[in-house]
């Protein structure tokens, strides 16, 4: 082999979102205020329905792992973006930048896969909802997860064998705000094809099944919803998979938009601009959109304000009591 093929790169320069000038603060404020949303949303999801005895279904304990992996993704990424942001660029080491791949590609595989997991629930509460007791019960509910989970491992593991394997030479800038897969490429020396056509193989397991078993289901749910009579059954059948269907479609369009159809090197900023859709927007969205539409999470959450007055009333009435006592008791 040509040891001029075989330099290797110690560091990794990501150029983020340059010429800002003074709107350097106003979007360092924005993103952190997102993330401080996007945190605060998740976690309240993830707490209520660890908590409340009526978030106990499958569908709200798919959500919670929804809030969990949105709650990782934007975490591996939000960081590097804001230090990008301020500092005009950040400079990585090349096991840090393909660590944050990895870590990436963890919860984005996991989420392919938890979608489509999430379109069969549907189907079984809508179209055999005299079994949904026993189809998804709390164990095929766990079995289901740990395989999404040990299967996006799988998928970020051999993603990183697949980038340690190739040459990367004297190039180390990338003009992306985080260490993402074509980015990354962009800097190989060596042929890609065979890594490329690796990766189209993943998404077969990974995107592609999860996509069509999500078409089919829905298109099984839309039959099921046309035979029902009154229209109040509709409205009730509809809405049970209305928040799904907008997460799907921002979801996926989203994976398309930068993965299947990549923008050329000329379309740097829409690039980021969808990337930023993808790993900032999305987790943030997510719960908005599940939290508008479930009755029983606004039920949770007004029980949980009420509980916390009626905690804060309590605790001002023991100090009134105390105080009380101690003047009875002052000679």
């Amino acid at each position: 082999m040509n040891e001029k093929n075989q330099t290797l790169v110690s560091e990794i320069v990501l150029l983020g979102f340059q010429n800002l000038h003074n709107f350097k603060i106003p979007l360092f404020s924005l993103f952190l205020l997102i993330y401080i949303i996007t945190v605060w949303e998740n976690v309240l999801i993830i707490v209520l329905v660890s908590s409340s005895r009526n978030l106990k279904s499958p569908m709200y304990f798919f959500l919670q792992q929804l809030s969990l992996c949105d709650l990782l993704n934007s975490t591996v990424i939000v960081p590097t973006l804001l230090k990008s942001v301020i500092n005009g660029g950040v400079t990585v080491s090349f096991i840090g930048c393909v660590t944050q791949f990895s870590f990436f590609s963890v919860p984005g595989a996991f989420e392919c896969l938890l979608l489509a997991v999430m379109s069969y629930d549907r189907y079984v509460a809508i179209c055999i909802p005299l079994r949904y007791s026993s189809i998804m019960s709390h164990r095929v509910c766990v079995t289901f997860i740990l395989i999404s989970w040990a299967t996006g491992f799988g998928i970020g593991v051999l993603s990183v064998n697949l980038i340690t394997m190739l040459q990367f030479c004297d190039r180390n800038t990338i003009n992306h705000f985080f260490c993402d897969f074509f980015p990354l490429l962009g800097l190989v020396c060596s042929d890609t094809s065979f890594v490329q056509l690796e990766e189209i193989i993943q998404s077969f397991p990974v995107v592609i099944c999860p996509f069509i078993l999500i078409i089919v289901s829905y298109m099984c749910i839309a039959h099921a919803i046309l035979k029902i009579v009154s229209n109040t059954g509709r409205q009730k059948a509809f809405s049970t998979c209305s928040s799904h269907l907008t997460v799907v479609s921002i979801f996926y369009g989203s994976i398309i938009a930068i993965y299947v159809v990549p923008p050329t090197g000329q379309s740097q900023t829409i690039s980021k601009v969808l990337s930023l859709m993808f790993t900032l927007v999305i987790p943030m969205t997510n719960p908005i959109i599940y939290s508008l539409k479930s009755t029983d999470i606004r039920e949770t959450l007004k029980k949980m304000k009420s509980r916390r007055l009626e905690f804060g009333v309590d605790v001002i009435l023991l100090k009134l009591n105390l105080i009380r006592d101690f003047s009875h008791d002052k000679p």
